[in-house]
């Protein structure tokens, strides 16, 4: 299954309501079901981001859906980094010349 980074920042909204952050990543992890994702990881993080993520999804349009919905809420910006494990990673190295 394909393994995405996902960088988020708090909107306006989503600083506002930020004590229901808890109880909406719960959500968001059972909304990402639906759409053939699971988020494997989720990180409270200071910085310049404020939520980071690991997701894997079953395929690309799946993921990109439930990106769709979860930025429709209006709580969080998010950046993606499509991530490789290491095996990927060799395999691409493989087909090197």
């Amino acid at each position: 299954m394909p393994t995405y980074v996902v960088l988020a920042e708090f909107t306006d909204q989503g600083i506002r309501t930020v004590k229901n952050s808890a109880q909406r990543a719960t959500q968001t992890a059972e909304m990402a079901k639906a759409f053939g994702c699971e988020m494997k990881q989720i990180y409270w993080t200071l910085g310049e981001y404020d939520i980071v993520t690991i997701i894997e999804a079953a395929d690309e349009a799946g993921f990109m859906a439930f990106g769709l919905a979860l930025g429709s809420a209006g709580n969080i910006r998010t950046q993606t980094l499509r991530a490789f494990n290491k095996d990927e990673f060799s395999a691409m190295l493989g087909k090197l010349p």
